[in-house]
C-alpha cells in the first residue's frame, strides 16, 4: 500500500479476523462466524506503520476503512490557514476512516503515534458485504454512532468547560475505553504528546503541563514518561463532570 509515495510493510502470513486478539472490540464482535469468515475473506494484509508514519494524507480519496490492531493513531486536519489540529485518537479494535464517508476524501491524515499495526478493509467490497450481511452492516452502524456521540462529547466539553474539567473529561474517556478492551482502566501507556494532547482539547501545551503538575499535587494521577497512572479515577471522573468555573474551587 502506498500513500504520499511511500510504501509500508504487509504482514500476508498475519492474523485472520478468526484468530485476532481485538476480534471482540472490531467489526467482528458479535459476528456468527459464518459472516465473520466472510468479513475476514475481504480484510487485506495488515500494515505496519513506524511512529510518525502517515497512513492517508488528507485529502485522499476514500478507499477503505482501517481497524486498529496494535499501537494508535492520530487524525491530523491541516487547515487553510495551515493550521494544525489533532481531531482524532483511534486505539486497538477501533476503526479509522469513518468520517470520509460522507465526501468520499479522507478529512484529515492519519498518522501513527507509535509502532502500529492495521488491518486495511477495502470500503468497496465492504459496502457490498453490509448486503449480504446484517451483522455486518449493523456492526458498521454502531461505530458510525459511537463517532457521532464521541464528537458531540468532545465538542461539548472543549466549549463550556475550564482546562482542568477538559483533561480531566479526557482522561477519564480514555480509562474508559481501555477498560472496555480489557486493559487496566488505572494504568495505560498513552502515546499522545503534551502537544497533541493540547491540539485536541484546545489548549495550549503549556496549560496542559500545569494542569497534569497539578492533578499530582492533588495525588489523582501518577506520570512516568508516557505511562499514566491514576490514583483516584472516583475523584478523576467527579472532576470530569463538573460544570466549567463554578467547580472550580472545589478541586484546587
Amino acid at each position: 500500500m502506498t500513500s504520499e509515495g511511500k510504501t509500508y510493510t504487509r504482514d500476508p502470513d498475519g492474523l485472520s479476523c478468526l484468530s485476532c486478539p481485538v476480534r471482540s472490540l472490531c467489526l467482528t464482535a458479535g459476528l456468527p462466524l459464518e459472516e465473520m469468515a466472510l468479513l475476514s475473506d475481504i480484510v487485506r494484509p495488515a500494515i505496519t506503520l513506524r511512529k510518525r508514519e502517515t497512513l492517508m494524507a488528507q485529502g485522499t480519496v476514500l478507499t477503505s476503512l482501517f481497524a486498529v490492531r496494535t499501537g494508535s493513531l492520530k487524525q491530523v486536519v491541516t487547515t487553510d490557514s495551515d493550521e494544525y489540529l489533532v481531531t482524532a485518537l483511534c486505539l486497538p479494535g477501533e476503526l479509522a476512516g469513518l468520517d470520509a464517508i460522507a465526501k468520499g476524501v479522507y478529512p484529515g491524515s492519519l498518522v501513527a503515534l507509535e509502532t502500529t499495526t492495521v488491518c486495511e478493509i477495502p470500503y468497496g467490497q465492504l459496502v457490498q458485504l453490509c448486503d449480504r450481511s446484517a451483522g455486518v452492516c449493523q456492526r458498521i452502524q454502531r461505530s458510525l454512532s459511537q463517532e457521532l456521540h464521541d464528537e458531540r462529547l468532545s465538542l461539548h466539553f472543549l466549549l463550556h468547560r475550564i482546562a482542568e474539567v477538559r483533561l480531566a473529561c479526557f482522561l477519564a474517556a480514555i480509562s474508559e475505553r481501555f477498560r472496555r478492551r480489557g486493559y487496566s482502566p488505572h494504568r495505560f501507556q498513552l502515546a499522545m504528546s503534551r502537544s497533541d494532547m493540547a491540539s485536541y482539547l484546545g489548549l495550549t501545551p503549556e496549560t496542559v503541563g500545569r494542569v497534569l503538575v497539578k492533578y499530582q499535587q492533588q495525588q489523582l494521577l501518577e506520570l512516568q514518561g508516557r505511562e499514566f497512572r491514576i490514583l483516584d479515577l472516583e475523584r478523576l471522573n467527579r472532576l470530569a463532570e463538573a460544570n466549567g468555573r463554578r467547580h472550580r474551587q472545589q478541586f484546587s
